[in-house]
């Protein structure tokens, strides 16, 4: 993976992170104020779509060690 190539995917990789931890503090908010069930499901279920592009990118960042 050429140097720029690797940049820009950490540079994702932060902004997912970010993302996601911008999910957590609003799906806790919300529960905090006793919101709708269900528009916390939402964002639980975004949030762990998120995680899901997160361990996708990192498993292209570390390579598989075959021991």
């Amino acid at each position: 993976m050429a140097d720029q190539e690797q940049a820009d995917v950490r540079l994702a990789l932060a902004r997912l992170r970010q993302e996601h931890e911008d999910y957590d503090v609003a799906i806790n908010a919300m529960i905090s104020t006793g919101c709708d069930a269900l528009r916390i499901q939402r964002m639980k279920k975004k949030k762990l779509s998120i995680k899901d592009k997160i361990t996708s990118i990192e498993d292209q960042i570390i390579p598989d060690i075959i021991a």
